[in-house]
């Protein structure tokens, strides 16, 4: 018998300070059975980066054509394409080839830099695409915020991000591997 997924509720109130944007989203995440709560967190983050009313989550473990989160025009034109991980070249030529706009959020610690390593040169040539890094310490606590009723604030200012749950908070420094130049 398969494994169903863990549904998980965030209300989750974002405070982009950089680009103006305070909204309150109320979310369900479906864990799929071979996701941490790590990666879900890593999933809610990236919502809260680009928090709009037109975002939203994919089938992301379950499909190999769609990213873990997009946005789409009302024409249909995938507009933002958000990856997570370390995935291969070719996923990336194919993201940046379908979108106007793809972040790569890499979480992991150590993988990070030889991943990065191996693809530098293949992957600078996608102007469209942005990737960051977030930082294993940071990443880890905020794992530790994961429950299946969350409420989380996400406080955005000067590139750095603070999420808290009104008991714990962290604070997250993300590095810019490669900016998009679009």
């Amino acid at each position: 018998m398969a494994l169903k997924a863990t549904i998980f509720k965030a209300l989750i109130q974002v405070a982009d300070i950089d680009l103006s944007y305070y909204h309150e989203h109320a979310l369900t995440l479906a864990r799929h059975p071979s996701e941490t709560d790590l990666r879900m967190m890593i999933r809610l983050l990236a919502f809260a980066l680009h928090a709009s009313d037109t975002l939203q989550f994919t089938k992301g473990l379950s499909s190999e054509d769609e990213p873990e989160l997009w946005q789409r025009s009302l024409s249909d034109e995938i507009e933002l394409w958000i990856e997570l991980g370390e995935p291969d070249e070719k996923r990336l030529r194919k993201a940046c080839n379908r979108s106007k706009q793809v972040k790569l959020y890499c979480y992991g610690g150590r993988s990070v830099p030889p991943w990065w390593e191996q693809n530098t040169d293949k992957l600078k040539r996608f102007d469209n695409l942005s990737i960051i890094n977030l930082p294993e310490d940071a990443t880890d606590q905020m794992a530790q915020l994961a429950q299946k009723n969350m409420q989380l604030e996400f406080t955005i200012q000067d590139g750095h991000i603070f999420v808290s749950d009104g008991q714990s908070s962290v604070g997250i420094e993300p590095v810019v591997l490669q900016q998009s130049t679009r």
